[in-house]
């Protein structure tokens, strides 16, 4: 690589073009019918399908502080039900579900930080209009002349009201809310009665309003904090939407934090949400967002002396528990807080948290590591969590690869902020405790001969032998780089699927072909015995694209941005896919949550962080560009938040064109030579995807697995 300084600041004004929430629009077919979600930001969600007039999924309809509060609703014109299957165009915006009929038109939309839902229905022909909600959830039914109160059997202390959005008389008939036409829809209010009835007259009076600030708040975090503008559309597209459905999951249910995902997990996970952190909120320049959450979840650290959890910080964070049963959740937290001074270079927030990492570290130095430097653990506390009856489903103990990578990254982000911080004890301390490690990992995890970095270290010292994509991550405590490459291809080709990476090579005998297959096994059989991952994509794409290995990178990458513009939930990505595709299908189908965090932020990470090569250090006082463009883009335009200004990235006729515009930082721009021959295309000459073996004789199958 050629390193290419160029000018560190620019002044020259930025205009470029982003897709605004109503060009994002997406027509879906009776024959699709997909989901499609909402949030209010604050911790409330909608969640249906959009040709469906029955609610049939667990969490369907408004959930709000982890309760169901009611199902589904449905629309009528002068007594006739406007059945979803019939209508003529059904489009989903980021902020709007729109389904039109001849009869009339209805937008259903939730308004920020408030628990109001809005279901307009305008373009009437006919005399009057009427709703109808799902009482499977609802009961004591009490109407007026103006409104409708149910109380949700989930959260009896409330109520939901349901009223006309222009004041008007109704009456209530068998299940049908009834209004005049020129009611122009209905507003659902829900908290005790008082609190309902300000609601819906703050609706009315300012409802317009409220929806125009939710929209411009989606239209600027695009146009101001990541505007794209590229000659594929699609790319444009699908990008936007991953931003807007990883921004619903940015909430303050209890305090600031991130959704895992939606439908089950609309709750803070903290290993979740600090894998997601990257992506989420540092890309995207929401930096007061990163440290608010860093700042709230410091304040829920385990501080019980005594505690076999001492110093964790919380695994699960609802209103109603706290809970600590992970290992890698709190080094995730330590990174995390550095990295946010890399995008920043402010260390201002690190006074709140330094008591909570210090903890931390001196806790688990004490308690928790071995003669070689190793972070111990029990056998589910690493991602790969799942347990049915009390028994881990991958059990991983005791010292898992990857927790051995994010204890090493771990302490040398502590060893930083404790230099920061003037604390140069713990600072020599931490660092030492991170090179005794580096120097071990090599010898004891990585087995040469076989390309194999073992998946963890038994409580015994033997080596686990199964084959998972956790080893992409320890490439940091290794030397060897031609291993390293030899590692990658192997991988790629025995677990990354054309839809994503599964946790188990399809050969493992404990291996499970798809992750919902009732009739042969639970799902938790599977769930990271061959399921895939959508999350583990990131790094799998970080380590091509490292070794130039961007065409392939960039065709999973591409199989991503498809699934969230034409398969499944809207702009979303899934949690999960099966590893191999169902008989008679040539293409795996999703499962797990329809919505996920870290799914979604990995998408974006890699996207800023090693497709475009942004990767600031504020702290050291430099941003480094990388690019790594497939061949597919020729032009593109974007600007990123860094610090308290932005980097502007222009490509076109295969030049490069960056500057930083109100960043003091060196911007150090590294180019390919236009001669230069990667040295690991031999290793990787001729890789392709992992495909379904369909000749296999899978153990957990009653039958022999055919495609």
């Amino acid at each position: 690589m050629i390193p290419l300084l160029m000018a560190c600041n620019d002044n020259r004004s930025v205009e470029i073009d982003a897709p605004t929430v109503d060009e994002l629009a997406v027509t879906v077919t009776p024959q699709e019918n997909r989901e499609y979600s909402f949030t209010d930001k604050k911790s409330g969600y909608w969640y249906g399908r959009t040709h469906q007039d029955e609610a049939a999924d667990w969490f369907s309809g408004w959930n709000i502080a982890m309760r169901r509060i009611f199902a589904d609703y449905a629309l009528a014109v002068d007594g006739s039900p406007l059945a979803r299957p019939n209508a003529t165009t059904v489009t989903v915006s980021p902020d709007c579900l729109t389904r039109q009929w001849s009869v009339a038109t209805e937008r259903l939309q939730m308004v920020d930080n408030l628990p109001l839902l809005s279901i307009a229905v305008d373009d009437v022909t006919g005399d009057s209009i009427a709703i109808s909600l799902n009482e499977s959830l609802l009961k004591n039914a009490a109407a007026s002349s103006n409104a409708l109160c149910y109380t949700p059997v989930e959260s009896d202390t409330n109520i939901i009201k349901i009223a006309p959005i222009v004041p008007q008389n109704v009456r209530f008939d068998g299940k049908w809310l009834t209004a005049p036409a020129a009611a122009g829809g209905f507003v659902i209010a829900f908290g005790d009665e008082n609190r309902c009835d300000s609601l819906i007259a703050l609706f009315r009076n300012d409802g317009t309003q409220l929806l125009a600030e939710r929209k411009a708040r989606m239209n600027s975090l695009l146009a101001d904090n990541v505007p794209l503008h590229t000659n594929l559309p699609e790319l444009d597209q699908s990008l936007a939407w991953i931003t807007l459905t990883m921004d619903q999951l940015i909430t303050e249910q209890q305090g600031k934090g991130i959704y895992a995902g939606l439908p089950w997990f609309n709750s803070y996970w903290g290993r979740d949400m600090f894998i997601s952190m990257p992506g989420a909120t540092l890309v995207t320049g929401q930096f007061e967002w990163t440290a608010e959450i860093l700042k709230d979840f410091a304040k829920l650290q385990d501080v019980r002396e005594g505690s076999p959890t001492y110093g964790r910080i919380p695994n699960l964070a609802t209103p109603d528990s706290i809970i600590y049963n992970t290992a890698d959740g709190t080094p995730r937290y330590v990174i995390e807080a550095e990295e946010l001074m890399q995008y920043t270079g402010d260390k201002s927030f690190l006074e709140a948290v330094y008591p909570a990492i210090v903890r931390t570290i001196d806790q688990s130095i004490a308690h928790e590591t071995d003669e070689r430097g190793y972070l111990l653990h029990a056998d589910a506390d690493t991602w790969m969590d799942v347990k049915r009856n009390g028994i881990p489903g991958s059990p991983r103990g005791n010292r898992a690869n990857d927790i051995q990578y994010l204890w090493y990254r771990e302490l040398l982000a502590g060893a930083h902020m404790a230099r920061l911080m003037d604390d140069e004890a713990h600072a020599s301390q931490w660092q030492a405790m991170a090179e005794k490690l580096a120097a071990n990992f090599e010898h004891d995890y990585c087995d040469k001969e076989n390309i194999l970095i073992y998946d963890h270290l038994n409580a015994d010292g033997t080596p686990d032998l199964q084959y998972r994509p956790n080893q992409l991550f320890c490439f940091d405590l290794i030397s060897d780089d031609l291993f390293k490459q030899k590692v990658t291809r192997r991988v790629w080709e025995s677990l990354v699927y054309p839809w994503g990476v599964a946790s188990l090579e399809q050969h493992d005998p404990q291996f499970h072909p798809q992750h919902e297959n009732w009739e042969n096994y639970h799902k938790d059989d599977a769930y990271h015995n061959g399921t895939v991952w959508l999350w583990n994509n990131g790094i799998a794409m970080q380590r091509m694209i490292e070794y130039g290995q961007v065409e392939e990178a960039w065709k999973l990458f591409q199989n991503m941005n498809r699934q969230a513009l034409h398969e499944g939930a809207v702009g979303s990505l899934s949690e999960n896919a099966d590893a191999h595709p169902r008989k008679g299908r040539n293409w795996a189908g999703r499962s797990g949550t329809f919505l996920q965090a870290w799914s979604n932020s990995e998408q974006l990470r890699v996207w800023y962080q090693y497709f475009l090569g942004i990767r600031p250090d504020l702290m050291e006082g430099s941003v480094t560009v990388e690019p790594k463009l497939p061949s597919e883009i020729t032009n593109l335009e974007t600007s990123v938040k860094i610090g308290n200004g932005k980097l502007i990235y222009r490509y076109a006729d295969g030049k490069y064109d960056i500057s930083l515009q109100g960043v003091d930082a060196q911007l150090n721009i590294i180019l390919p030579a236009e001669d230069e021959k990667n040295a690991a295309d031999e290793v990787f000459d001729g890789i392709d995807f992992c495909y379904p073996d369909t000749t296999i004789d899978f153990p957990c199958m009653k039958q022999h697995y055919r495609q």
